[in-house]
């Protein structure tokens, strides 16, 4: 009995590990918090983020990534939640500006409402500011996902992942919550789904 539960302990351990690492991608880990002349960590066109989750949390990362000089364009993504008021990517706005991004440098997509239109919207933004490579924000169990949609269809585009590792809904424990899981497994469907059958219009 002791064996048995020993065994699913480090099972489900391993299993919360791989997920981990699976669904947060992280291109920047090895970069200091500026941009420097290595491979990987040099300066990019624009920072995007998307809304969705801890939204709050998605714009303070993208906001310090830019105050860090990152990029000089932020692109913030996202149509209202609730119809009746403002979109997510102009709250989003609000909240970078607070932060001390110039509203100069930014550019905002109200209208997507699943991570799938926020790359197709993105596209068409940066076709119009000539962008060639950006550093993508999400929370980190959507980092994966929001990977595959934006590369997908920004295929001229270099693409970098930024996850935001804690925020409300995600941290290093999530594995000990059931929302954690719910979040994980059901980001590991959906980007399942993605392989099998193509692109869906998940948030």
């Amino acid at each position: 009995m002791v064996r048995w539960i020993i065994s699913l302990a480090v099972v489900f351990l391993v299993l919360a590990g791989l997920l981990s690492v699976f669904l947060q991608p992280d291109d920047l880990s090895s970069c200091g918090d500026q941009p420097t002349s290595n491979v990987g960590c040099q300066k990019v066109d624009a920072i995007v983020a998307v809304s969705g989750g801890d939204t709050a949390a998605r714009t303070a990362e993208a906001a310090s990534l830019f105050k860090n000089d990152w990029a000089d364009v932020l692109i913030l993504s996202g149509a209202a939640e609730d119809k009746s008021g403002p979109s997510n990517a102009a709250v989003m706005k609000e909240l970078a500006i607070a932060a001390g991004v110039q509203e100069s440098a930014i550019y905002i997509d109200e209208n997507s409402e699943t991570t799938k239109q926020n790359a197709e919207n993105a596209k068409g933004i940066f076709s119009d500011l000539g962008i060639k490579s950006v550093i993508l924000v999400t929370s980190g169990y959507h980092q994966r996902r929001a990977y595959l949609e934006f590369e997908k269809r920004t295929t001229d585009v270099k693409i970098l992942n930024n996850p935001v590792k804690v925020d409300k809904d995600w941290s290093f424990w999530w594995w000990l919550t059931p929302r954690g899981w719910w979040l994980a497994l059901s980001e590991t469907f959906k980007i399942g789904f993605l392989y099998v059958v193509g692109a869906i219009g998940y948030e």
